[in-house]
């Protein structure tokens, strides 16, 4: 495991990092659990101010446009007042004219904005990567190092991870996926059907392969659903979404084909993540659409990617599919990865009050290929 894989780890436990890089080498805490002590070590240390280091999503919700429309890798903030930890995670995540968002921006006041250096954008990229809130709290290391960082990184108590390794690793994972277990799990609507557990070489995530019906008897080309985790619908029937009716439609319509496989992405949240996912569905719940809520948090439209579905493929043989979905962007990353889309076949759910501005945003802003069953729903009036 390369030190930026450890970064993640430590970072999602609330330990700050050393990132170096070409530029100014910097202290580094995500903002989400970050703990007044840990505030307080990450300046003593340094002897310096913090920064704060969001998205160029985060900055447009905030009224900066500049960074998203320039391509900026990260944007810095240097608090103008005394800052606390509940101040910052309020300043990364807080929607914007909130009671909550004017109160906290007092700490910006004559705030200048200013690009990420290599080294914080790296540490954004990394809680990025690990399904945090996408923004960090920074603290310049001097030179000379002072000692305690010095003891610190020899002692093994604070991890130094390279920036370019970091921004490789959360760019480009190394999924070297590794098939761990399987088991014959009959499902109600395919009772010849055995899940297959593969984990990613960094240990972080697994995803299913749902193999249904037996292989030696799989329609050419191969029924397949890429289907990314939704623990509010796939396990509890949520109205928000359409997820579960897709799950076990898709199940259904396999094996009826006479089987194929539905791949089960851990990917929760179209990949920000299940606590992230639930501070959009409070934004959301407020009449932001759901696209327009991740930008919020500091994420694009769909975080979500297909490489790990290509190698569970390729592990089973399949090189040729009929792909169930409403999505050209799976299409797209198959045929990438160099799977053949022989066709296409949607999956519909059902809609409902709670779920209706969701599928009209998928279709009108995701390019979700939904007209058919937003026609129908309108037609009945």
């Amino acid at each position: 495991m390369h030190n930026a894989d450890r970064g993640i780890f430590d970072l999602r436990r609330g330990h700050p990092i050393r990132v170096s890089g070409s530029g100014t080498d910097v202290l580094a805490a995500a903002v989400e659990g970050l703990t007044p002590g840990q505030l307080d070590r990450l300046t003593v240390m340094t002897g310096g101010r913090p920064r704060l280091i969001l998205t160029p999503h985060r900055a447009s919700a905030m009224g900066w446009p500049q960074p998203l429309e320039e391509g900026w890798e990260g944007v810095a903030l240097q608090p103008t007042g005394t800052v606390d930890p509940e101040s910052l995670f309020v300043l990364a995540s807080a929607p914007e004219g909130s009671d909550d968002a004017s109160s906290a921006a007092r700490l910006l006041e004559g705030a200048v904005l200013q690009r990420a250096g290599e080294s914080e954008a790296a540490a954004l990229e990394l809680v990025r990567a690990g399904r945090l809130l996408p923004a960090v709290v920074t603290s310049s290391i001097p030179d000379p190092e002072p000692e305690a960082i010095a003891s610190a990184v020899a002692d093994g108590m604070l991890l130094d991870v390279d920036a370019a390794q970091a921004r490789e690793v959360a760019e480009h994972p190394r999924l070297e996926l590794a098939h761990v277990s399987e088991a014959p799990v009959p499902l109600a609507d395919a009772p010849v059907t055995r899940f297959m557990l593969f984990r990613e070489g960094n240990g972080i995530q697994e995803h299913v392969a749902v193999v249904i019906g037996e292989p030696s008897r799989w329609p050419d080309p191969v029924p397949v659903r890429l289907h990314s985790a939704c623990l509010t619908g796939d396990l509890f029937g949520s109205l928000r979404c359409d997820c579960g009716d897709q799950l076990r439609r898709g199940v259904k319509m396999i094996n009826d084909s006479g089987g194929g496989v539905l791949l089960y992405l851990a990917q929760e949240g179209r990949g920000i993540g299940l606590a992230n996912k639930l501070r959009a569905y409070t934004m959301q719940h407020a009449g932001m659409d759901t696209i327009d809520s991740d930008c919020q948090l500091g994420f694009g439209a769909d975080g979500r990617r297909y490489e790990a579905a290509v190698e569970m493929l390729e592990f089973l043989g399949i090189d040729r599919v009929r792909v169930l979905t409403n999505n050209p962007a799976k299409i797209d990353a198959l045929r990438a990865g160099g799977i053949e889309v022989a066709s296409r076949e949607p999956v519909h759910g059902t809609v409902n009050p709670h779920n209706l501005r969701y599928l009209s945003t998928k279709a009108d802003r995701g390019g979700h290929w939904l007209e058919e069953l937003l026609a129908a729903e309108a037609s009945r009036g």
